[in-house]
């Protein structure tokens, strides 16, 4: 009954976000199949483009339930899509990857950690971290990786890896100051969990670093956080 509540009250919240996703989509299907863009790029524009979730939902106060709700209706259309050809722009890799049901995931998880505990700012980082972070890593280690290295089968490059560290502490910045005023703790948190996120990114098979990026370090800035903070 909540949940129908829930749903009913933010209509038009819920309707702005699923057409701004929708026109992502749109666009990242149409440079999939008219224009032939690369599998990697069109997914990457999703992937990127997707973080921005988070930050409607923030705006608008979207409640828990239905992000929860979203999370989960994400989940099992990732699910059917690895079965079913639909979203090529998304999936299209070329590579066994569960990339797209471990991001969907990660928003329920961090929401359910943060978003109800006026936390937001917790879930925010850890979605855009992975959205931005990994997103833009991709892209200039795919672009400008001139000095690739490999772990346990893993082929990155140091360009990519550096990006990643970057924009990590960029929008650890970001969140910890706008859920909270600045205070120099918020750029040791940055910083370390830039690192400890590229890590995470850097050893991850089969595209579960979209889990254990976000997930990893949004609880790892909350906890910092406590520490650095206590009084």
């Amino acid at each position: 009954m909540i949940m129908l509540t829930d749903l009913s009250t933010n209509f038009i919240p819920i309707a702005m976000v699923g057409i701004y996703l929708g026109i992502l989509i749109l666009i990242a299907e149409i440079l999939s199949r008219y224009q032939k863009t690369d599998a990697e790029l069109t997914r990457k524009i999703v992937h990127i483009g997707t973080g921005n979730v988070i930050l409607f939902a923030w705006w608008l106060n979207i409640p828990t339930s239905v992000i929860l709700l979203a999370s989960i209706v994400a989940s099992l259309v990732a699910i059917a899509s690895y079965f079913l050809p639909i979203l090529p722009s998304v999936n299209g890799v070329g590579r066994k990857s569960l990339g797209t049901l471990f991001y969907a995931i990660s928003i329920g998880i961090l929401t359910a950690l943060f978003w109800q505990n006026g936390q937001k700012q917790f879930t925010a980082m850890g979605i855009l971290i992975m959205s931005y972070g990994d997103g833009m890593a991709a892209l200039i280690g795919q672009k400008w990786g001139k000095h690739p290295y490999q772990i346990w089968g893993n082929k990155k490059s140091w360009q990519g890896s550096l990006t990643m560290t970057l924009v990590t502490i960029l929008v650890g910045i970001i969140m910890l100051n706008l859920g909270s005023n600045w205070q120099w703790e918020n750029l040791i948190i940055a910083l370390s969990v830039g690192i400890f996120a590229t890590i995470l990114e850097t050893i991850s098979i089969i595209g579960i670093d979209n889990l254990t990026v976000p997930v990893g370090s949004g609880i790892m800035a909350y906890y910092l956080q406590q520490m650095l903070t206590l009084k």
